[in-house]
């Protein structure tokens, strides 16, 4: 793999360009070599099941690919860190989306890309397409936009939809934040947070933060202009929500005695004497990409007590979005659920939490350089390319899915269900 931008650029072209373009494909699940098997593909038997379908719309899942079908949908108004460079070409984004969601956790996706940035006609279009799918992944849709947006398909549609660059970020970086706790022996309801970033994964992060019981009051949140703070007159409604209190107007001031920083911003925002004037073991995810709120070698020369995360694949603790997604819609889908809600995003959280203390596979091991890994401030959760994910992550979901009486078709035997989960592992 090269690290030089100008060969990386080149072999990164070549790789979406060579043989057929793009990063995937649509093939049959069907026998198609004879006319009969044409003739029950399509006309004259395909009409039987669409009769079906007529009389009954839950047989969709029966008879078409609706149960494992996402659409991974965007408006290109916010992609990854390239802003708003338009649906077409956001399309590298979403197919890679369906490359990860196909080989990680055998489920099918069609990438579609509405040039659309009214937030209406935008809802009103993946609402009359939303038949298709058994579940919708919103994705680079910019805030504040994106909240309406999925709170109102969530709503009015009665299949699973998820803005993962919302929810994604919070599932992962709390299991992160769960683990770290645990190794510096602090308890959640007592920690100081600092989130440096106040747009759709700073918001879900602070709300799914709540959820597992940071205290309201213990939380500071920051935007361009500073602490968002009550005395503000400039803020819209998700900001709003977490204004602080306290008699704090900078970054710098909040930082001081903080027990945790969160980082969705710029890079090189902070600097080695914020992160010296946090509390002891000061737990830092500096998430901003390509480059983090305060390099990672700045970070660790700065204490020898810090636990840090980035967004980066080359440094340890990364918070990667594909530790969750693929695994979250694989528990949703095949309990039919009407929705993701907290409890499953949670009990997502804690799978994670869980998986990373396990020994780690040397298969894991191997691929990521051979470098020894086990639970500790150098590995608080685990690598996107461990095969155990989707045996932890989606059963966790799909339980939590039947508990909260979102689940349209429950699991009674759970340990069939884990051995159909690994024959979708090894599916090629």
């Amino acid at each position: 793999m090269s690290t030089n931008p100008k060969n990386r650029r080149e072999e990164a072209l070549r790789y979406h360009s060579e043989g057929r373009p793009g990063k995937v494909e649509v093939v049959p699940t069907k026998p198609y070599s004879t006319q009969y098997d044409l003739s029950l593909a399509y006309s004259p038997g395909v009409a039987e099941p669409c009769l079906e379908i007529e009389k009954n719309p839950e047989d969709a899942y029966l008879y078409t690919n609706k149960g494992n079908l996402v659409a991974v949908i965007s408006n290109g108004t916010a992609v990854l860190g390239l802003g708003d460079i338009g649906a077409l070409a956001g399309k590298p984004v979403m197919e890679g989306k369906g490359l990860l969601f196909k080989t990680f956790a055998d489920v099918d996706v069609f990438d579609i890309e509405v040039d659309e940035k009214d937030t209406e006609r935008f809802i009103a279009t993946v609402k009359a397409i939303s038949p298709t799918f058994g579940g919708i992944n919103l994705e680079d849709i910019k805030a504040p936009e994106c909240f309406e947006i999925e709170t109102r398909l969530k709503a009015e549609l009665d299949i699973p939809v998820m803005h993962d660059d919302q929810h994604g970020t919070a599932i992962i970086s709390a299991a992160a934040l769960l683990n770290a706790l645990e190794i510096v022996g602090k308890r959640i309801g007592d920690i100081l947070v600092v989130i440096n970033g106040a747009g759709a994964a700073a918001v879900s992060c602070a709300r799914l933060y709540k959820s597992m019981g940071v205290r309201e009051e213990n939380m500071i949140m920051c935007d361009t202009k500073g602490v968002i703070n009550t005395a503000r007159t400039d803020l819209s409604t998700a900001k709003r929500e977490f204004a602080t209190a306290r008699a704090v107007e900078t970054l710098a001031e909040a930082m001081a005695g903080s027990d945790v920083f969160l980082g969705l911003s710029v890079g090189d925002v902070v600097t080695q004497e914020m992160v010296q004037s946090m509390a002891a073991d000061p737990i830092v995810m500096a998430l901003a990409n390509p480059d983090p709120e305060i390099a990672y070698d700045k970070a660790i020369a700065s204490r020898e007590d810090i636990i840090f995360a980035t967004g980066r694949s080359d440094y340890p603790n990364q918070v990667n979005n594909a530790l969750g997604f693929p695994y979250i819609f694989r528990g949703a889908l095949d309990v039919r659920a009407r929705k993701i809600n907290e409890e499953m995003k949670i009990a997502a959280v804690r799978a994670l939490a869980e998986l990373a203390k396990e020994p780690v596979p040397a298969s894991v091991v191997e691929a990521y350089g051979g470098a020894p890994l086990a639970f500790g401030r150098g590995y608080l959760i685990p690598k996107p390319l461990d095969p155990r994910l989707i045996g932890y992550v989606s059963p966790a979901v799909a339980r939590a899915a039947v508990e909260s009486g979102v689940a349209r078709q429950p699991i009674t035997d759970w340990e069939a269900y884990r051995i159909t989960l690994e024959k979708r592992r090894t599916h090629k």
